[in-house]
This record gives structure tokens, C-alpha cells and sequence, in this order.
């Protein structure tokens, strides 16, 4: 059997958004992030545009002075892919509601569910709570009145509400049903299953 050595890829690795991202979400300028380095605002710029690869004394220098991990640069991002039809039918309490949970059981970040809502569907007959810190409606189609204990807003495609989860609310939708996505910030379950 003869030996098979291995080629690198043709395709230069990718690592500069990675970078990028970590800097801003530690609101570091790059000016900052070059006298922390000893490299220049310019390199660092090019490093992040991925116009230039660092050496490996640059590029740890520059996970060092972001408390980054190399390796985590070199990573691939967990992508999962799920289709409406896929995703798990859940039920939240409401009436007249075919809920679906679109995010992963396993993510504990945020959850998305999508909700079809027969016409005048509602949350049930009492006001609730969620277990997370924001919830965040966003009406695809329809009509939805959510109600709280001081207001009721109105909402018509294409709007959001944005509100904390321990907020006491209620919803209902329009004579002609609505479709509804929330998003759970973080998630108010989770788990395998």
C-alpha cells in the first residue's frame, strides 16, 4: 500500500469575522486591540477584512489580548437546519394554537416557536408568564391583541412586541386567525427529546 500524503486546502482560512466579532462584543477599538497586540491598526484591520494571514506570534497575541481560544477560530459553527413541518408541536396553554418549537430542544440561548392561530384564538382565560427575561412577538399574518394589566396593543402584520416575561399578558387573535413567531430570551425549557 503506498503512503498518502496529505495536501493543505487552496481555500485560506477564514478567521477574521471571528475576530472582529470578538473585539466589538468586548467594545474594544482596533486602536485599543493594537497597543494591546504591539501590531498595527492597519495589520489588524487587514487580519479582520481577511485580506492577510497573521503569523502564529500574531494571531496568538491577538487571542491572548481577546481572552480567546485559537482553536475556537479554527472551529466549525454549529449550524442546525430545521424544517417547519420537522419541528415539534408544542402547546404553550393558548387555544386554537398549532405551536412548533423552530429551535433546537438542546438551545438554552433563545427559543423560537412558531405559532398558526385559528381564528379568535387566545392564551386561555387567565393572564400568564413566561420564564425568561424577554419575550419578543413578531406577527407574520393577521391580527393579535395582547392584553396587559395596564394596556392592550393592537398589532397588525408586520409588527413586533418586545416585552420582559415576567410581565403578566394575554393574547387573541383576529376573526381571520394570524401567524406568530416568539422568541424566548433565554430559553423557559429545555432538553433532549
Amino acid at each position: 500500500m503506498r503512503p498518502v500524503h496529505p495536501t493543505a486546502g487552496q481555500q485560506p482560512v477564514r478567521i477574521g469575522a471571528r475576530l472582529r466579532a470578538s473585539r466589538l462584543a468586548q467594545g474594544l477599538t482596533l486602536e485599543q486591540l493594537a497597543a494591546a497586540t504591539q501590531v498595527t491598526k492597519g495589520f489588524l484591520s487587514r487580519v479582520e477584512r481577511d485580506d492577510t494571514q497573521p503569523s502564529l506570534t500574531s494571531l496568538v497575541q491577538i487571542c491572548e489580548a481577546l481572552s480567546l481560544p485559537i482553536g475556537s477560530l479554527f472551529e466549525a459553527p454549529d449550524v442546525q437546519r430545521l424544517s417547519l413541518d420537522d419541528a415539534p408541536r408544542i402547546n404553550m396553554g393558548g387555544r386554537g394554537a398549532d405551536e412548533r418549537l423552530v429551535t433546537p430542544r438542546s438551545e438554552e440561548r433563545l427559543q423560537v416557536i412558531h405559532s398558526t392561530l385559528a381564528p379568535d384564538a387566545d392564551g386561555g382565560d387567565e393572564l400568564y408568564t413566561v420564564n425568561c427575561s424577554v419575550e419578543v412577538l413578531h406577527l407574520i399574518s393577521g391580527e393579535l391583541t395582547v392584553s396587559f394589566n395596564d394596556r392592550i396593543e393592537e398589532l397588525v402584520a408586520g409588527d413586533t412586541l418586545t416585552f420582559p416575561g415576567n410581565t403578566p399578558h394575554n393574547w387573541r387573535a383576529g376573526p381571520r386567525g394570524a401567524t406568530t413567531v416568539w422568541t424566548l430570551v433565554p430559553a423557559a425549557w429545555s432538553g433532549a427529546g
